[in-house]
């Protein structure tokens, strides 16, 4: 059986697998055998999970930008407490 045709991969194949299907670069049977190690791999599943985390903080970025005055006086505040401390 040629390497091409495992359905079995290593750790290290489902990871690549992971990644090219983050990017929508996977083949059908890249996918498949990805799916077929993430059934019996934890670490791949807990790899897999944080690579899809990670996409979709990055395509739906909701940021909340502070204020500088706030921010400002957030550091003023935290210098204060810091002097009362010593």
């Amino acid at each position: 059986m040629s390497k091409e045709n495992k359905i079995f991969v290593s750790c290290e194949d489902a990871n690549h697998f992971c990644d090219k299907n983050q990017y929508k670069e996977a083949s059908f049977w890249e996918k498949v055998r990805l799916n077929i190690h993430l059934i019996y791999c934890k670490a791949c599943r807990k790899y897999s999970k944080n690579n899809n985390t990670l996409t979709r903080l990055i395509n739906d970025p909701k940021v909340i930008r502070m204020d500088a005055a706030i921010k400002t006086d957030m550091k003023k505040q935290l210098k204060e407490k810091m002097s009362e401390q010593q």
